[in-house]
């Protein structure tokens, strides 16, 4: 029944998807398994991508050529770029999604990408001949060959779903666990734990009462993710944001004792900075009331996500609770929240490629490796999808740095630190983030993909051209000079000092108050200058020249950083011999094996003089 594949994708969730897709576009044949081919790309938590750190994400995921924001973009229902009152570094784009087009949009180009084939069934074993990765063996009995596996099974390995004192297997709700693989990989000397999630009520929109509530419109302008003219909505659904009280709190605490997590009926951690409700309650005491997000699940459903409402509490207890939040007072269930406990395989076990160090030509991404989010998931698959196929051609591998992308961060803080709770992105585990924004992800990262065969020649002509539009919009600042007449209109509504004598267009624009979209409505002479640009090389061009003095700091701290980065470990460098290193760092370096004197400097535990020695020894 089946050819010998390049690369045998296991779990067709967010990393599945984009890791098929990666190896597919650059010339690997792929085949692409999961249990449900229904449930393909299921967006299994909140209809939304994107957000703080997360949007920047998927803008990268866009520019180096995978799908997510493509998608995104064709099933969004609302777009907001949230933090704009902030600096550049810190915008992020956000979308609200149809659930079920995002799923089909998914589906659909999966299925017009050349060298995917796809194939339903449960993966139960991994071929391993001679510590390498060959193939799979299926829970109907299939052997499938191949020359490298990716696994990215999300929450389904020997997945348990909780809900009060009930407990059954399961990835998803109505979906079975999957069996034999952690087993399998412990047999072989991995190192597995357990980690927990959760998800809150979906309820019917129909029986609430929104005018309760706070309403969250879209914003005007829409930007979207894809750095492609993708189609955007011409219309787009409102958000909503309510509250629980005191009185909501207490009737959840009548439930504590029945809580899975407070009996300890789960052992695996939690997601910090996505508590469940009860654990907020516990956690945030002092805190009398906590915000909802009322978010709709499509276009043309009344089924609504309740975000912030997440608990594996009784349903009866879920509900009498819910109804005491303002609006929902007649509040009918779709389905009740659960938690679901799952195994992970802590991510110091890999490479930076996301190849497994126990076995060559086998990859995993997504929250296999212990991270939570759709973003960081996605593009763990990207990024495996591409280095198994390079390493099936016995290409240089593809490695991004911290300095290059979030996707490098997140890589990195995953290789060098591990992660004993679900990983989650934020802009401050960043410190080149001034260089990594959202806006100018194409300028990095697209040329570099283009290259290695990913990204197409539409998204690198339109990069080159945004380059050279920068360019000259930055040249023409500094040569155009603008008449006081011409400008003190706006300065003036500003409350900016007006200018005297003609001043060049680069010293209005580095007043912190003033902005081009906002010269360009005031002054004819300015919007004529702009009149041939696109809007997105005029914000791009804006950033760079008010942002030149905080972009040059982090690109010399990035040029300091380098020597650290480009000096390489001997793998089987002998660190006991190195007296001169405590016994914790020697422990701890022994156990990573850093492939770099700067990720030996992130590992938790090892101190700026341990990196000193190593550095010592290393010159000798």
């Amino acid at each position: 029944m089946f050819q010998k594949y390049d690369v045998i994708v296991v779990g067709a969730g967010h990393a599945g998807c984009e890791a098929a897709a990666a190896a597919a576009n650059m010339g690997s044949e792929v085949l692409l398994i999961t249990m449900n081919l229904q449930t393909l790309a299921q967006m299994s938590c909140n209809p939304a991508m994107g957000g703080i750190a997360k949007g920047q994400i998927v803008r990268e995921i866009d520019a180096l050529g995978g799908y997510s924001g493509i998608v995104s973009d064709a099933s969004m229902i609302q777009f907001r770029m949230l933090n704009k009152s902030k600096g550049p570094a810190m915008w992020s784009p956000r979308t609200q999604n149809d659930r079920m087009l995002f799923a089909q949009k998914w589906r659909e180009a999966l299925e017009q990408t050349q060298r995917v084939s796809f194939y339903q069934d449960m993966v139960k074993e991994i071929i391993i001949k001679d510590g390498k990765a060959e193939g799979v063996v299926t829970g109907m009995g299939h052997r499938i060959d191949s020359r490298a596996v990716i696994l990215t099974n999300g929450t389904f390995l020997n997945g348990v779903i909780h809900i009060g004192e009930k407990r059954f297997g399961g990835g998803r709700v109505a979906e079975k666990a999957a069996e034999g693989i952690t087993e399998q990989l412990v047999s072989l000397g991995f190192q597995s734990d357990r980690l927990k999630t959760g998800t809150p009520p979906r309820v019917d929109s129909r029986s609430l009462d929104f005018s309760k509530m706070e309403e969250q419109k879209g914003d005007d302008e829409i930007v979207g993710f894809s750095f492609l003219p993708t189609k955007k909505p011409t219309s787009q659904v409102s958000c909503w944001i309510s509250y629980t009280d005191t009185a909501v709190h207490d009737i959840l605490k009548t439930g504590f004792d029945r809580s899975p997590m407070y009996a300890g009926r789960i052992e695996g951690t939690g997601p910090r900075y996505c508590p469940s409700i009860e654990d907020k309650i516990s956690r945030f005491s002092e805190r009398d009331r906590h915000q909802l997000f009322i978010e709709p699940e499509g276009w043309n459903t009344a089924e609504i996500y309740v975000n912030g409402f997440s608990t594996s509490l009784p349903e009866e207890v879920q509900y009498e609770a819910l109804k005491r939040v303002p609006g929902f007072e007649k509040v009918k269930f779709f389905r009740p929240g659960y938690a679901i406990e799952y195994d992970f395989f802590p991510p110091t076990q890999l490479d930076y490629t996301l190849e497994t160090k126990g076995v060559k030509q086998l990859f995993f991404a997504g929250q296999i490796n212990g991270t939570t989010g759709y973003e960081e998931a996605a593009c763990q698959g990207l990024m495996a999808g591409m280095n198994a196929h390079l390493s099936i051609k016995k290409e240089m591998p593809f490695i991004l740095k911290r300095s290059d992308a979030y996707i490098g961060v997140l890589i990195d803080d995953l290789i060098s630190k591990g992660t004993q709770e679900p990983y989650r992105m934020f802009t401050s585990r960043a410190e080149f983030r001034t260089l990594l924004r959202q806006d100018n992800a194409d300028l990095r990262l697209t040329e570099t993909s283009y290259q290695l065969g990913l990204a197409g020649k539409e998204r690198m002509e339109l990069m080159l051209n945004k380059k050279a539009q920068v360019s000259s919009l930055q040249e023409m600042f500094k040569a155009t000079a603008i008449e006081p007449d011409e400008i003190n209109p706006y300065l003036t509504s500003k409350k900016s000092a007006a200018i005297t004598e003609k001043q060049r267009l680069e010293k209005i624009i580095l007043r912190p108050s003033v902005d081009l979209q906002g010269m360009r409505q005031s002054s004819n002479r300015v919007d004529e200058l702009l009149r041939s640009y696109s809007t997105e090389a005029i914000e791009q061009a804006e950033i760079q020249t008010k942002y030149q003095v905080y972009i040059d700091k982090e690109k010399d701290l990035v040029q300091k950083m380098k020597q650290l980065e480009e000096l390489e470990i001997p793998q089987q460098f002998d660190y006991q011999r190195i007296t001169s290193l405590g016994s914790e760092a020697r422990e701890k370096l022994h156990k990573s094996r850093p492939r770099t004197l700067g990720q030996a400097s992130r590992i938790s535990g090892i101190n700026p003089s341990d990196v000193q020695i190593l550095m010592v020894f290393m010159g000798r």
